[in-house]
């Protein structure tokens, strides 16, 4: 079968969840047998998110092979469990950079580089590219931003070309909002109307819509949206609010989107997949009806800046068949006289990962506390960091101790720049990015969590380490550093044993942790708070 391409697009209104359909389409499609792939493409300039306010754009995932991206890759990944890579995450930023380095070098022959053929070229052939290094059935293409958005111009003509050169082997859907007016009591289409008749006059006619709304929609109204729309009634879903964004794909099902795209593709439907482990994986986070909660200590008071956090403690509490109650506690106003109050009904702290300066006194109080009163604690990339600074200063007696990121002239730089960091000066792309090996010492908790696996790969995102000078006098008063980089003997799992659970990690477990296969740290972390919730 030749490779076949989804575009999805959305109108009316950002945030509708188009990372959700495109994920849940994509399960769906691998549930029939599939080999997919799903890319994001994002119009803003930026060369990646990675130098983006987490305020602004939800937190940056980072593939394995390093590339910093949107949020959305987190959902292909976590619904499908597939592994995403740099050519998966595509901006107008490096559209551009990538043709006018080419114009730099004299590969247009002195031709004017225009919008249309050369940037519309090179978005096409970043569309293409996964097929052509990957044996693909499908290759869905999640467009960012809106329709009517300028920057998105480039990428609709595209789109609109790819069409038309690959015939049957490529549609769009189309996902919109439906809103609802209380007090006329109305569900209005108008809206989305007006999104496909913007489509239809860049030459997009979609063969497929999504309707996003918060009540259902009668039979009626879906065929009026039809008839307006030039779309078979059929091919009109709607995606309303469900209680999880995991039930979306059986609701999808349901609705017969993977059937409907197959359809429009020409492609045999055959029977419809029975999801059982993913159905399984719902059934038991709705029996899952018992609490345990765990504080996530950070600065960005937003859930889209711990999203991956957030889903891999759900994911736990799940096949620990406990519900997981996050809160979120701003380590901004932490202070040693209120940190009791800031952390009470804890059954579990993560100390979140984060950049800069702003906020860490108050994550040093709280590991401080936590390892003090031994409640179970997971201390993420800087939270890791935070619990070597403050077993420092409280245990090796170092007052002044600090990472060079935050004091560069402490005398007692337990948190240290990595060497081959040094020399750079440009901040996008030039962190520590992707996964690395790491060997666990046989008999820790770690390494017990892990399922006694003795070398493992996990995903990294930074400039700083622990220094590895002050590593015999921390083993010595207890905190063990008990996962170590081969290659470059960097300590990437500190822990203290004789706590229930006092763990940091250097790098970012969440970035692996899906569906289908949690992650045993998260797994493992939750059982802790799980058991001291249990004891209390």
């Amino acid at each position: 079968m030749e490779t076949k391409y989804i575009f999805i697009t959305g109108g009316v209104a950002s945030s509708l969840g188009k990372g959700i359909i495109s994920a849940s389409l994509g399960k769906l499609l691998q549930a029939r047998g599939y080999k997919i792939t799903i890319q994001k493409f994002d119009p803003y300039i930026n060369i990646d998110p990675g130098t983006l306010n987490p305020y602004e754009h939800g937190e940056c995932y980072v593939t394995a092979d390093g590339m910093e991206t949107d949020l959305d890759l987190g959902h292909y990944e976590r619904f499908t469990g597939i592994e995403t890579s740099r050519d998966n995450s595509v901006t107008t930023g490096r559209i551009y950079l990538s043709v006018i380095e080419r114009e730099r070098r004299g590969d247009y022959l002195g031709k004017t580089i225009q919008v249309v053929p050369h940037i519309t070229d090179e978005i096409k052939r970043r569309i293409l590219l996964n097929a052509t290094k990957q044996d693909l059935d499908f290759v869905i293409t999640e467009i960012g931003g809106t329709i009517g958005d300028i920057e998105s111009q480039p990428f609709l003509e595209a789109i609109r070309q790819l069409r038309w050169e690959l015939g049957r082997n490529a549609i769009n859907v189309h996902l919109t909002y439906v809103p609802y007016l209380a007090a006329a009591g109305e569900l209005k289409t108008k809206p989305t109307q007006t999104s496909v008749k913007q489509l239809q006059g860049l030459g997009i006619q979609p063969e497929v819509l999504v309707l996003r709304t918060e009540h259902h929609l009668s039979d009626e109204l879906r065929a009026k949206v039809a008839h307006f729309c030039n779309v078979d009634v059929e091919a009109v879903i709607q995606s309303q609010d469900l209680p999880s964004i995991y039930e979306v794909p059986v609701n999808m099902q349901h609705q017969g989107l993977d059937s409907i795209c197959l359809k429009k593709m020409g492609v045999e439907v055959g029977p419809t997949p029975g999801l059982g482990p993913w159905r399984n994986f719902l059934e038991r986070r709705k029996k899952a009806t018992k609490v345990v909660r765990v504080g996530l200590v950070g600065k960005y008071d937003l859930q889209d800046a711990y999203k991956s956090i957030l889903e891999s403690l759900a994911h736990a509490g799940t096949y620990n068949d406990y519900k997981v109650k996050t809160t979120f506690i701003n380590s901004e106003h932490i202070t040693s006289e209120n940190v009791e109050k800031q952390l009470e009904g804890m059954n579990g702290i993560v100390i979140c990962p984060g950049f800069g300066t702003r906020g860490i006194e108050g994550k040093i109080i709280a590991a401080e506390y936590t390892r003090t009163h031994d409640v179970p604690t997971f201390g993420i990339c800087l939270g890791m960091q935070m619990m070597v600074i403050e077993f420092a200063r409280n245990v090796l007696g170092y007052k002044d101790a600090n990472s060079a990121e935050m004091n560069p002239d402490t005398p007692h730089n337990v948190i240290d720049m990595m060497e081959e960091q040094k020399s750079i000066t440009q901040k996008g792309g030039t962190m520590r990015l992707g996964a690395y090996e790491c060997e666990l010492v046989e008999g820790s908790r770690t390494w017990d969590a892990y399922g006694e696996e003795t070398l493992i790969k996990e995903r990294h995102r930074h400039r700083y380490e622990f220094n590895n000078r002050y590593q015999t006098e921390y083993e010595a008063h207890g905190m063990k550093c008990v996962g170590i980089n081969p290659a470059a003997n960097l300590v990437e799992i500190v822990e203290i044993p004789e706590k229930k659970w006092y763990i940091g990690t250097q790098f970012h477990p969440e970035y692996s942790s899906t569906v289908l296969n949690p992650h045993p740290l998260f797994m493992d972390f939750i059982k802790a708070c799980i058991h001291g919730a249990t004891e209390a």
